[in-house]
């Protein structure tokens, strides 16, 4: 008799039924990365509701079906068929992932100089093996549940970059993760390492996307390393399948003096979650999250950001901005901690929300945890619904009540867009998010 909890099951066929498609390369520490992953799924809790971090989480839907991994290379596609393009070919490096795994035939990162690295995790570990083993090996700060776990027990393949120390790459980098469906829901997993030695800068791009009702379950994790005086931009645009689920963490390490922005947009998958987790291993060091989300119904999005202020006079702060709308649901975690040690930090959180729809609900958290007496912090969130005297006033000028709300919201969430420098970058997310609000009802 089988006395393990369904979830437990479902974890387990998951690993057995995903790991012929695993690569061979010989590679000892590589193996031992996944036996220990194993190891760990069978003893890490499951995430349930009564866990803080997971207390407003349905996995229903998710442990209902079964995801397999990709088995057969992708053939038959052109780059025509990716129309999710931010910059025309020749202004930005280009990186393809169809289902987790990398398409060389459907990327332009050709002509790069020796210093400046950037393809495929699973190619590298031929290439720069010691780096990756290195960086991979030593990370042993990562904050583990089973679905991180169970990226590490399949870690196959991902983006990899490794910038050399004080070279600026010179164009921005654009990765689109698409996934789509042949035979059986699709699981990816992609694992990528982003390295930038002392005084490197990056701009990078990531766009995940879908064709048509693709049902698959994306469990993603990107590692970034920042050294000294490093500097990185980066994008994560999630408009994914209103039938997908996706989970996607970025663990962030940065040391002294590095400077890290992020802007993180999810207006799609039917349910998601996005956690950012951002450790200072160096003093003086600067980190800015960003972000928009959207949720209609039959969505659910949920939002998790952890900053340690470890070290001294660092600064972070993080500004996120939701609309929920229909019966569409929305989760904000926002945490700072701010150690005993860490004289001098200057943090501050802020959560704003709209609701517009009695069906509606928005579930929003910021934390603030101080350990230590000179610090600047502050954080704060607000709900609230559109305000009928500004719908009122523009009614008034002859604009139709859907339309002035739409642009009532378009104000709210261009107060995160704004910040974005790119032209290209700016122009691509506000079509986004204008053609999200445009798509759903928006009820008073």
């Amino acid at each position: 008799m089988n006395t393990q909890a369904p979830e437990r099951q479902w974890f387990n066929q998951m690993l057995t039924e995903n790991r012929q498609v695993l690569a061979d390369d010989n590679q000892s520490w590589l193996e031992q990365t996944r036996q220990q992953a194993r190891a760990s799924l069978e003893l890490l809790p499951l995430p349930h509701r009564k866990q803080e971090t997971w207390h407003y989480t349905d996995f229903s839907k998710l442990y209902a079906k079964n995801f397999y991994s990709q088995t057969v290379p992708v053939t038959g596609m052109d780059i025509d068929d990716i129309d999710a393009w931010v910059y025309p070919e020749t202004e930005s490096y280009r990186l393809v992932f169809v289902n987790g795994q990398c398409v060389p035939g459907l990327s332009n990162i050709e002509q790069l100089p020796a210093s400046i690295k950037i393809g495929s995790l699973r190619a590298a570990l031929s290439t720069d093996n010691q780096v990756i083993t290195d960086t991979l090996s030593r990370r042993h700060d990562r904050q583990d549940d089973v679905f991180s776990a169970l990226n590490r027990a399949l870690l196959n393949d991902g983006l990899f970059i490794h910038v050399g120390a004080d070279v600026v790459v010179p164009r921005p980098v654009e990765v689109v993760y698409l996934n789509i469906n042949f035979e059986h829901n699709t699981l990816s997993q992609p694992h990528s390492l982003v390295i930038l030695e002392p005084g490197a800068a990056l701009t990078l791009v990531e766009h995940h996307t879908s064709t048509g009702s693709a049902d698959y379950f994306f469990n993603g994790i990107n590692e970034i390393i920042l050294g000294e005086n490093s500097r990185m931009q980066h994008y994560n645009l999630q408009q994914e399948s209103s039938t997908a689920h996706h989970i996607n963490r970025h663990q962030v390490q940065q040391h002294r003096a590095s400077d890290y922005r992020a802007w993180h947009i999810a207006s799609g998958a039917g349910w998601s979650r996005t956690d950012v987790n951002v450790d200072f291993a160096g003093t003086q060091a600067n980190c800015e999250l960003q972000g928009l989300y959207t949720a209609g119904s039959g969505q659910y999005t949920d939002i998790h950001l952890d900053v340690q202020h470890s070290l001294p006079a660092c600064r972070s702060r993080e500004n996120f901005r939701g609309i929920v709308h229909g019966k569409g649901r929305a989760v904000f975690d926002g945490r700072i901690v701010v150690a005993k040690d860490a004289q001098g930090s200057d943090a501050s959180l802020s959560n704003r929300n709209l609701l517009l729809s009695e069906n509606a609900e928005i579930d929003t958290k910021p934390q603030l945890e101080i350990y230590a007496d000179d610090v600047k912090c502050a954080h704060g969130t607000t709900v609230g619904r559109l305000d009928p005297q500004q719908v009122f006033y523009l009614r008034s000028r002859g604009i139709p009540e859907p339309e002035a709300r739409r642009m009532l919201c378009m104000g709210f969430a261009e107060q995160i867009l704004a910040t974005v420098e790119d032209e290209r970058l700016h122009k691509f997310m506000l079509k986004e998010v204008t053609d999200k609000l445009q798509q759903q009802e928006v009820d008073a």
